[in-house]
């Protein structure tokens, strides 16, 4: 059965039917209680020295897998001559091969629904988190581990017969792996899929009520839900705004005739004024030359006990392809705040985003929350701009707690927070601009402008456009 094209204002029809449609949760309750029960996971920290099938090379002290795939930690030292601290440096995970982040998308009767897994990662705080339907480095993928093929992947590696939503190379986090990128993918099929255990397919709808609980939708589903086309006059008519809420400021704030108080050719401008005027010096190093982190009980540490570890953990699993192994981990220190400043400017909800330079990026710098950072990393340093405005706030319209990555950082979670607030000249700053919801949805399409932290709240936010999450 051959899938017919639609276009642009078709999709997002669709996309707004979907959000609208929003069902009761009993079952999908029900079905990952089921879930949890058979997918297990056991995490334990061992030392570095302990790991079985990676190596720490003799001469540079990096550790990489014995095939030479998935990934390796090594060193990166860091000068940014204009920043709060010029030069240091850290350990870092390079993982150059791309992975596959893919939502599967199928209509019953006529509405989209979205094909998820209950997977559990070795970091994961809570063990089980709903993923998308793939989640897989290229080396998982091609079953480097020998473990068990990855289901439905096929459907995003030959695209020909299917209609693509949402294609494009999307970067990781900055600060804790050397320019990394997995390729985020929705894609619609016609034909009947079958449904394995540990899948479900739920409305768009569904997955925004869930993104308002704690540690349950994982950070792999909340990039590529933020890739997708969530824009246009035809979402803003579906979704009907009328009024002068919260709801219908953002759901405007997402259509291309919502008044901008940038032109997106001044904000590209502003970017690559940014990423021109920043000096950012960066070089990988031998991960045994980084200064001012210390090896005890095999872990590696900053002297100040702030920032991260560098641990190793031995997993057992079930549910997963491969059943038990070792492997390096970064673990942070604290739990971060990721936030987004809002304001009603002429009717539209604007967006204030940060133009963020992280060592990590492949161009310098991406549009980042407007607070991104971990505060008690900041206890020497001066607080970062806006971060005591988002923490006492009144104006709080989201704030929940989320993982990060689950396979590569151990128990990472960040508070993730939408606050209102009244745009004022205290929020005019070079490396910070207002932003409507279209313009940053525009920017998605391309690669490398939106960072993960700022996607994921930016699939937060949408989840507040619909009639069943309350602002």
């Amino acid at each position: 059965m051959t899938l017919v094209r639609a276009d642009g204002q078709q999709v997002a029809t669709s996309i707004a039917e979907s959000v609208l449609a929003g069902p009761g949760l009993g079952e999908f309750h029900s079905w990952f209680t089921s879930m949890a029960s058979v997918s297990f996971m056991d995490a334990t920290v061992i030392p570095l020295t302990a790991l079985d099938g990676w190596a720490g090379d003799f001469d540079t002290g990096n550790i990489s897998h014995h095939t030479g795939k998935f990934f390796s930690v090594e060193g990166v030292a860091v000068d940014i001559p204009d920043g709060p601290v010029t030069t240091w440096t850290q350990p870092i995970i390079n993982q150059p091969e791309i992975g596959i982040l893919g939502i599967l998308v199928k209509r019953f009767n006529g509405v989209l629904h979205f094909l998820m897994q209950a997977k559990v990662e070795p970091g994961n705080a809570n063990g089980l988190q709903l993923s998308p339907t793939v989640q897989a480095t290229r080396s998982n993928y091609t079953q480097v581990h020998k473990g068990k093929a990855v289901p439905y992947l096929d459907y995003f590696r030959d695209t020909a017969q299917h209609h693509v939503i949402t294609d494009v190379r999307q970067s990781e986090q900055g600060s804790w792996f050397y320019q990394k990128r997995n390729r985020n993918m929705v894609v619609e099929v016609a034909e009947d899929v079958a449904v394995l255990d540990g899948f479900m397919w739920l409305t768009l709808g569904q997955i925004h009520r869930l993104l308002a609980v704690d540690d349950l939708v994982n950070m792999d589903a909340r990039t590529v839900l933020a890739c997708l086309p969530f824009h246009g006059s035809a979402l803003v008519s579906a979704l009907a705004p009328s009024d002068d809420s919260f709801r219908s400021a953002l759901v405007r704030s997402c259509g291309p005739e919502a008044g901008s108080v940038h032109g997106q050719n001044e904000v590209l401008r502003w970017i690559t004024d940014v990423r021109s005027r920043a000096r950012v010096y960066t070089s990988m190093i031998p991960l045994k030359d980084v200064k001012h982190w210390h090896n005890t009980d095999g872990t590696l540490s900053h002297d100040s006990g702030r920032f991260f570890d560098l641990i190793a953990v031995k997993v057992e699993a079930r549910g997963r392809e491969v059943q038990q192994w070792t492997q390096p981990m970064i673990r942070p220190s604290s739990t971060g705040v990721v936030a987004f400043l809002v304001a009603r400017i002429g009717g539209v909800l604007h967006v204030l985003v940060h133009a963020l330079v992280q060592p990590g990026c492949m161009d310098v710098a991406e549009l980042a929350p407007t607070v991104q950072c971990a505060p008690e990393n900041y206890a020497d340093l001066a607080r970062p701009l806006f971060l005591d405005e988002v923490l006492k706030s009144s104006e709080v319209r989201f704030d929940v707690t989320l993982s990060e990555e689950g396979g590569r950082f151990y128990q990472a979670r960040n508070r993730y927070m939408i606050v209102e607030v009244e745009a004022g000249p205290e929020h005019e700053h070079p490396d910070f601009r207002w932003m409507t919801v279209n313009q940053i949805t525009e920017l998605l399409q391309h690669s490398h402008y939106v960072n993960v932290e700022a996607r994921s709240l930016l699939a937060c936010l949408h989840s507040l456009s619909g009639p069943g999450v309350t602002a």
